[in-house]
This record gives C-alpha cells, structure tokens and sequence, in this order.
C-alpha cells in the first residue's frame, strides 16, 4: 500500500507538512512585520496630532479666560442695564412733567 503523506525522494528531507508549516510560518512573520509597521506609522501619526493640539493650549486658554471674563461681565452688566433703564425712565418721566407743565402754563396764558 503506498503511503498517503508524500515525503521527500532522498528520506531526510522535509515532508509536506513541514513544507507548509513553514511557508505559513513565514506568512505569518510577515504579516508581523506589517502590523508592527502599521503600528508605528500610528504611532507617529498620534504623536503628530497630540503636537498639534498642544499648540492650541494656549490659545483655548485665552478663550476660556476671554469667556470667563465676558461671563462676570454679563452678570453684572445686567444689573447695570436695569438702573440705565431706570434712569432712562426717570428722565423720560422728568421730560413729561416738564412738557406737561409747560403746555398747562400756555393754557392759563391764554385764558
């Protein structure tokens, strides 16, 4: 009966699974090689972007500083813009008065 595994014509050489297992191996060292590549151009590609938000930090300081003072200054210029309100009102009444009362002595002038 012949034997199912082909092996080599000399009888010390490799047989077909060895062969295989082999080239797989191989396969399999490169496809390492690729993803530690890959990796690294990764790698690389982060650390280029982590450089590039770094240099925004101070710039995003800046706004939060700008939006930190714009923020006191809303509070407290809403209350600001009520007394201006106010006043404006006052005077608005003022002016009334004084033109009501100017017309009320055209009147008595002219009875």
């Amino acid at each position: 009966m012949a034997s199912q595994r082909p092996t080599s014509a000399a009888g010390g050489g490799k047989t077909y699974f060895e062969q295989q297992r082999e080239l797989l191996i191989g396969e399999i060292a490169m496809s390492f090689e690729q993803v530690l590549a890959n990796i690294n151009k990764l790698n690389r590609s982060l650390e280029s972007v982590i450089t590039v938000g770094n240099e925004f930090s101070s710039v995003e300081a800046l706004w939060s500083q700008f939006e930190g003072v714009m923020g006191k200054e809303e509070e407290s210029g809403g209350g600001e813009d009520t007394v201006k309100e106010e006043r404006g009102a006052k005077r608005e009444e003022e002016e009334t008065e004084i033109t009501g009362h100017g017309d009320e002595e055209e009147e008595r002038s002219d009875r």
